[in-house]
């Protein structure tokens, strides 16, 4: 595992970006960082362009987009990952101007103030190689995309909770692979954000109120074994007034998780422990073959 979230990024121009930390703050005058045969579904045929404006460079260019009619969704997780099949939306989710570099998630693409296009021009735009991708995108081509989605997002300090959002996908797109280590390292940078984002910004978060966000919070904690911290989010949201049931619902059953899991640790543990204190006897010599056994 490699531990620089930006790894994967060089090829593009960003070679020294391993020593950026996604949540410092902005301060003043502070130094920057310089379908196939055999009957198989075409997934272009699930895809369609969109025209799209950079709002950085002006550039006009097309970003490959998901039919609403084509994915179906097979299942939704404790922590709000959706497992789709015939075409994966997440892998679309980035819209990247090749003009100039900038990057970021759809529904942030638009969002950007006139400070943050000179932070984008002078540190993304200087460096940005552009590349050609294929019409139809992989996990790989995804996890690219938000991790250049996310050095945007770092370079011209925005808000904790969109560095946030854009880790907790790059954690989904590691659990699909099957890569833990990685989704870990992602789910504790996603942590980090929300937990600044939930102090810091104004609700909505992404369609988050602030008992969704006190609820996802918590989970993501007992999904890296931090449980003593999960418990605490996951109690306020129980014991808090004007919640909806389903979610207090959830909060009780992912609790529940977590204390069978530390019950099975504390079981676990003793039986450990009894086995250290058993005394092995040594057999009483009855004779001379009793060595032998």
């Amino acid at each position: 595992m490699d531990n620089n979230i930006f790894s994967g990024l060089e090829n593009l121009g960003f070679t020294n970006a391993d020593n950026l930390n996604i949540y410092e703050k902005k301060e003043e005058n502070k130094n920057q960082l310089n379908t196939p045969k055999g009957g198989k579904i075409d997934p272009n045929n699930l895809l369609y362009d969109k025209t799209i404006t950079c709002p950085i460079c002006g550039n006009i260019f097309k970003a490959r987009s998901v039919k609403t009619s084509s994915y179906r969704i097979i299942n939704k997780s404790s922590d709000f990952f959706i497992n789709y099949s015939i075409i994966n939306p997440y892998f679309y989710d980035v819209w990247l101007c090749n003009s100039c570099g900038y990057a970021a998630m759809k529904t942030d693409f638009p969002k950007i103030k006139e400070s943050q296009k000179e932070l984008i021009q002078k540190h993304i735009t200087a460096k940005w190689n552009s590349k050609s991708y294929p019409s139809v995108y992989d996990i790989n081509i995804a996890i690219e995309r938000y991790k250049l989605s996310l050095l945007n997002y770092t370079i011209f300090y925005s808000p904790s909770s969109k560095k946030a959002m854009n880790c907790l996908k790059i954690a989904w797109m590691y659990r699909l692979l099957g890569q833990t280590e990685n989704e870990e390292l992602f789910i504790k940078n996603a942590i980090t954000g929300f937990n600044d984002a939930y102090i810091n910004e104004s609700f909505p978060i992404y369609t988050m109120d602030k008992f969704t966000m006190m609820y996802l919070i918590g989970e993501l904690n007992r999904r890296i074994g931090n449980f003593d911290e999960a418990l605490l989010w996951l109690s306020n949201v129980i014991t808090s007034l004007g919640i909806s049931q389903k979610l207090k619902n959830m909060a009780r059953d992912q609790k529940d998780l977590i204390v069978d899991a530390k019950k099975s640790s504390t079981d676990s543990q003793s039986i450990s422990e009894n086995l250290k204190n058993i005394k092995i006897q040594k057999p009483k010599k009855k004779g001379f073959f009793s060595r032998f056994f």
